[in-house]
């Protein structure tokens, strides 16, 4: 396009032109047109949206600033400055991948680290191996000994996270019945995890598995991700007492 055209396009309101040199849909995700505006790039929270991975609060945005960059104004953003795993390719938006799970697990909570650590596994986007291989922080490199591909949402990391001191054996993803639960505790107590699309007839097909269970001698918990972020003593006291009852033992 010559110099013409794309000035008579920003003209319309068709591209919006962040900075010199940037061209931008008028529909193009916010987040991305502030990073070309303000130059820097998106990691941490902010990239693990746009890497299609699970992340709870992204309210404020984390980004990184390339060496040097004395430009960068960001007064309402997390910069973080560390430097990267992957070089930086020049023009790009978002962090690497590796990149992000290494600025997560400085940044975060370890909670929240790894269910962001773990929705990358569970999606594939990397191989643990291969993040082994970095030279990691000491933060990143507990992560990588300790997370696992299972979880489906970053509610079952948080949920495992925060049981796995149980004096039970929980494992995760079993298939019982001809459908996979969520986590079983012991020999028989079983807690499932309801997200947004637990509804229409995915909720129907849990509710008559859950009947199957119980028909079976199993014991079924049901918890929200409400329940968990903002009522977790009452889920933890459930589960406690269920165990007390002795409700994970085969009868």
């Amino acid at each position: 396009m010559g110099r013409r055209a794309m000035d008579d396009a920003v003209a319309m309101g068709l591209v919006i032109r962040p900075r010199r040199g940037w061209l931008a849909l008028s529909q193009c995700d916010p987040a991305l047109v502030a990073a070309a505006r303000d130059g820097v790039i998106l990691t941490c929270l902010s990239a693990a949206r746009l890497h299609g991975l699970w992340a709870r609060d992204v309210s404020s945005d984390h980004v990184a600033a390339p060496q040097h960059a004395g430009h960068a104004r960001r007064d309402s953003a997390r910069i973080h400055w560390g430097r990267p795993l992957v070089s930086r390719a020049p023009g790009s938006l978002v962090d690497p991948i590796e990149n992000v799970l290494a600025v997560v697990a400085e940044c975060q909570p370890l909670e929240e680290a790894r269910a962001i650590w773990e929705s990358a596994l569970h999606h594939r986007r990397i191989e643990i191996g291969a993040m082994r291989a970095f030279p990691l922080k000491p933060a990143a490199r507990r992560l990588a000994d300790i997370v696992t591909p299972f979880a489906d949402e970053g509610t079952e990391s948080t949920f495992f996270h925060r049981i796995r001191w149980l004096p039970v054996r929980i494992v995760p993803q079993v298939v019982l019945l001809g459908r996979r639960v969520d986590f079983l505790l012991g020999e028989r107590l079983i807690v499932q995890i309801d997200g947004g699309h637990h509804v229409g007839r995915k909720r129907a097909d849990d509710i008559a598995h859950d009947a199957q269970l119980r028909l079976h001698g199993y014991h079924v918990i049901r918890i929200s991700y409400g329940q968990i972020f903002d009522e977790w003593p009452m889920v933890q006291d459930l589960i406690l007492r269920s165990i007390a009852q002795g409700l994970h033992l085969a009868r």
